[in-house]
């Protein structure tokens, strides 16, 4: 009698186990194939505008769309900045995404450069759709109580060409200084513009690797995310 119980307990040990195991995977599995939004989309110039923006559209009065665009502008409601990584999490891969429309900066143009510019990214104010990500974010990853902004400067003119009319793109490299983290690194990237009514928007991303910025990859609680992302950002910029 003994015998059969004890025999009966390793079976339904052995089931516990294996059933645990199997949610184990399948849970994660079933949460980010089925639960889980997908990530949103890369931001571009075909984004809407942020949740506050009134005037980066081309629905304004058009009262600048005759003028040239020489001189000082500022980064203005709309504006969008912020992270795109992909990690593993439970063997399971997936995109995070985090965003924040804190950002400030100015620009100055001359004809059909910008000359110069600056930008900050207030990156305590960076949200995904995870409040546990959210944390790691702001604590061992980038720690933000010590290092609470992220800055971009042009280092070199940005030559467009020519002046888009209004609805018009046109690309061009840029050049600068970003400081993440404390640590500075000269980038390159592709960056694309678009004349609106009331002003203009500019678009871009930004390739990092963590280890440049003296960032440790966050693995952690089985999660492993890789050593390199993407700063993705969109600017409605209105005259300064």
């Amino acid at each position: 009698m003994a015998g059969s119980i004890r025999r009966h307990w390793k079976r339904w040990l052995i089931a516990g186990v294996a059933t645990a195991a199997v949610l184990g995977t399948a849970g994660p599995y079933v949460y980010i194939n089925y639960i889980q939004d997908e990530p949103p989309a890369a931001l571009s110039l075909d984004s809407p505008p942020g949740s506050s923006d009134a005037s980066g559209g081309s629905s304004g009065s058009g009262e600048q769309a005759g003028e040239g665009v020489d001189g000082a502008w500022r980064v203005g409601s709309g504006s969008q900045a912020g992270y795109r990584v992909d990690e593993v999490l439970f063997g399971q891969n997936v995109t995070a995404v985090g965003r924040t429309e804190q950002v400030t900066g100015e620009l100055e143009i001359e004809g059909n450069r910008a000359v110069s510019g600056t930008f900050t990214v207030d990156l305590a104010s960076v949200k995904s759709d995870s409040d546990q990500r959210d944390g790691q974010f702001r604590g061992r990853v980038m720690n933000t109580d010590e290092y609470p902004e992220a800055t971009f400067e042009l280092t070199e003119p940005v030559d467009f060409g020519s002046v888009p009319e209004v609805g018009r793109q046109v690309s061009a490299e840029a050049t600068g200084e970003l400081t993440v983290h404390g640590e500075t690194n000269s980038v390159s990237f592709e960056l694309d513009a678009q004349r609106t009514a009331d002003g203009f928007r500019a678009n871009g991303s930004i390739p990092v690797t963590f280890a440049d910025y003296g960032i440790d990859a966050p693995n952690f609680g089985g999660i492993a995310v890789e050593d390199e992302g993407t700063i993705e950002f969109l600017l409605a910029f209105s005259r300064a």
